[in-house]
């Protein structure tokens, strides 16, 4: 495992030599964009109102509040991580049109999300869950919001974050995917574990 701090934007050469299991903090501009962003861009063909490109996105619902000091501006209260797999449908073309190079969720993603990673040099990150309070503290600003007619979850918040992490890698740029890798593991192990757990309790109930 290796530990890598990134700065948006941030290079194609930097995501391909990140792997599966290592960690990451990020410095930058982070995006919300969830189920309705994905499906606006590449269901509905809507432009999206800010440039992606070699940049990050959160797979999030936020909670926000308007702040108390800047008038028009807001404060992050809440931010955790949503399940990413509702984004699987959209989330190769939407990686394709935009050339953004890191998505941060929960939980794994599929194929496709595998082979687009692998083909335009993105990864997929997973932020712990039930940390949503840890991570609004290591959001710095607010910068603006769009689509908020979308509902506050499923706005695009543009956001200035500082060591924002950590997040493991669950899909690298060579097309890897932690958590199937995972799977299979668990797999192979689990008959023989079976057999062995059947075996006890018939040997310790026999009578």
């Amino acid at each position: 495992m290796s530990i890598h701090h990134l700065k948006t934007p941030i290079k194609e050469e930097e995501i391909r030599r990140i792997r599966t299991g290592d960690l990451i903090f990020l410095s930058g501009t982070l995006v919300t964009a969830r189920d309705d962003v994905h499906l606006r861009l590449v269901k509905q063909q809507d432009s999206l109102p800010i440039d992606l490109r070699d940049g990050a996105i959160f797979h999030a619902g936020p909670i926000m509040a308007a702040s108390k000091d800047r008038p028009g501006r807001y404060e992050v209260i809440s931010i955790g991580p949503t399940t990413s797999m509702r984004m699987e449908r959209y989330e190769k073309e939407f990686i394709e049109q935009t050339g953004l190079r890191l998505i941060v969720g929960k939980g794994g993603m599929g194929r496709r999300t595998e082979e687009a990673c692998a083909a335009h040099g993105c990864l997929h990150a997973v932020f712990p869950g039930g940390c949503a309070v840890l991570a609004a503290s290591l959001v710095r600003e607010v910068r603006e919001v769009h689509w908020l007619e979308l509902g506050m979850p499923e706005a695009m918040w543009v956001m200035e974050v500082e060591n924002f992490g950590p997040l493991l890698v669950s899909i690298d740029a060579q097309g890897n995917n932690l958590f199937e890798q995972q799977k299979a593991i668990y797999n192979e192990k689990k008959e023989a574990e079976l057999r062995a757990l059947n075996a006890y309790i018939g040997e310790a109930f026999r009578i």
